[in-house]
């Protein structure tokens, strides 16, 4: 069975995808993960034993390819689409 991260766990993996292709910037959130949620960028897959929602790895990377563009030009970094 894949592993499953917590929105806290999530936005640590998200971030560091994320400052590889962007040289650094633009740390991803917990409160980015649960808006991925609720933008529909993101499913949970699972719920932990607190009944809090769990995401897995391939989602969380589709996620946050699907979102880089936008947040890069959020923070001034020009993007080539």
């Amino acid at each position: 069975m894949a592993a499953l991260y917590t929105a806290t766990q999530a936005a640590e993996h998200a971030t560091r995808w994320r400052r590889l292709t962007s040289a650094g910037a633009a740390a991803v959130t917990p409160t980015t993960i649960r808006s991925w949620v609720n933008r529909g960028h993101l499913t949970p897959a699972g719920l932990d034993e607190r009944r809090r929602p769990l995401y897995a790895h391939a989602d969380i990377a589709r996620a946050e390819a699907a979102t880089r563009a936008r947040a890069l030009r959020l923070v001034g970094i020009p993007t080539h689409t």
